[in-house]
């Protein structure tokens, strides 16, 4: 199950929020009698039902997986709290037992193959990939190293930590939501009104993006890049890799405002996960804006650990890059896409890094046109449709432009204009420009806020709402990962 679907908008959410309205009543009604440790327990045991059905709408049978690991990190994270002495042994084996699981999973298959490519016949064997497991266990290894560091407490009740790894709003798609960041609000969460209002408009623009922008750009991807590579030009190759650069940030990043809506709705303040990235102007950062809790897990729980900017900076780059490839994919292009992105951060850490220099126009085109060139290694995980791809990106086709391409930019005029438009900080200009119109007169600026939200999100919903019946094409891309 997807956010933007017509059952999880008007079936699953309601659902939901009724029963989680009805958890709340019969927690105020507990606390009214008596003051419990666990004042949100059955609120909690409410989004823990619905997160494993949603998860379970996809994949009935992971879902056993995933109640096994939260079972194992649950009995790590004990572990380490209680036995000064063996606390490292149990933190050593909390760790290994996600990367097993994830090993077994994810990348099994695809070391099959590479000893079988080199004559050692191991067989081959494919399994299927269970959805978001690199999102839920990485937040399993953050619970772990957090609970070891001694930032958190080791959480006390097995559907508490049930409730942080399997909590739908950002399951199978992110953002990473470390553990420190939400244990308090587990069992100490409050919401009012302003936050449920936050909450909602933030979820409606992330529909917005996902259905408005991104499903209608995949098309134009899908066109260019997904067919026939041998009537493909290389005015076309730009162009589809430009829509597939724009439709993934407008996937990623809606489905994350999406997450970080409900997470709010419900008490949880998520961490942002995208600022404008395609405002950079350098690829160190765009690093910085894109997928930021990605970004910060790896600094945080292997470049620092391993020396960061102390020692052996080069080789520390490289790794986590490695890793970061690794991570989105078992495949060579996505091995190439990380060490690709690594090499470029490296060098930039000791050439225009360490200049002093005002955003400038030069810089910003040098990096997205690396940015770009990285999405069509990303793209392609079939190794010879990457290189024919690539042959083309660089000139070497029978034609230089056609009319399918021309045709693209026509028949999508408005929709080029609104992709670019909304890569960039909007909001903040227009709250700028309100200010101004308003004279920061308070009252006037809150009513033309108000009014400009309701108008927008009335529209987002009907548009989405209408572009979501008989769509065949709205598949999170980061789902797969």
């Amino acid at each position: 199950m997807v956010f933007s679907n017509l059952f999880f908008l008007f079936a699953f959410l309601p659902a939901f929020a009724i029963c989680y309205l009805l958890a709340a009543w019969i927690d105020k009604a507990r606390t009214t009698n008596r003051q419990p440790k666990r004042i949100h327990a059955a609120k909690n045991l409410v989004l823990v039902c619905f997160s494993l059905l949603f998860y379970a709408w996809g994949e009935p049978v992971y879902v056993f997986l995933m109640l096994i690991s939260v079972l194992f990190n649950y009995l790590a994270g004990m572990g380490i709290e209680r036995s000064e002495k063996h606390r490292k042994a149990a933190l050593v084996a909390g760790v290994a037992i996600n990367i097993v699981i994830i090993g077994i999973f994810k990348y099994l298959g695809f070391f099959a193959e590479i000893l079988n490519s080199v004559g050692l016949r191991v067989g081959s064997t494919q399994i299927a990939l269970p959805i978001g497991i690199s999102f839920y266990t990485f937040q399993s290894i953050s619970y772990l190293v957090d609970v070891y560091r001694r930032e958190s407490p080791a959480q006390k009740h097995y559907i508490d930590l049930l409730l942080y790894i399997s909590m739908f709003p950002q399951l199978i798609a992110g953002p990473i939501v470390r553990y420190n960041t939400v244990a308090e609000a587990i069992n100490n969460r409050r919401v009012n009104i302003n936050d449920i209002a936050e909450g909602c408009f933030r979820f409606v623009i992330g529909l917005g993006k996902k259905v408005i922008l991104a499903n209608q750009l995949s098309t134009i991807s899908d066109q260019l890049l997904g067919g026939n590579l041998e009537s493909l030009t290389t005015t076309g190759s730009w162009v589809g890799t430009l829509a597939f650069a724009l439709q993934i940030y407008f996937d990623f990043s809606g489905y994350s405002d999406m997450a970080i809506g409900i997470g709010r709705c419900l008490g949880f303040k998520f961490n942002e996960n995208f600022n404008h990235p395609y405002c950079c102007d350098s690829i160190t950062d765009f690093w910085r804006r894109w997928h930021i809790s990605l970004g910060s897990f790896f600094r945080d729980y292997v470049y620092i650990p391993m020396g960061g900017n102390r020692r052996h900076q080069p080789l520390n780059i490289l790794v986590v890059w490695f890793l970061t490839g690794m991570w989105h994919g078992a495949s060579w292009n996505f091995i190439i896409w990380g060490l690709y992105f690594g090499l470029i951060i490296t060098i930039e850490k000791f050439t225009i890094m360490k200049l002093k220099r005002k955003p400038r126009i030069l810089p910003h085109i040098y990096a997205l046109l690396l940015v770009c060139t990285g999405w069509g290694i990303f793209y392609f995980d079939d190794f010879s449709r990457m290189t024919q791809f690539f042959s083309i990106y660089f000139g070497q086709a029978g034609e230089f432009s056609d009319f399918i391409t021309s045709s693209v930019f026509i028949d999508h005029f408005y929709l080029w204009i609104l992709a670019v438009l909304f890569c960039m900080p909007i909001r903040k200009w227009v709250n700028q420009l309100t200010l101004k119109i308003t004279g920061g007169e308070n009252t006037s600026y809150l009513n033309i806020v108000t009014l400009s939200r309701i108008v927008l999100t009335v529209v987002v919903v009907a548009l989405s709402v209408a572009l979501l019946v008989g769509a065949t094409n709205n598949a999170f891309l980061y789902t797969r990962f």
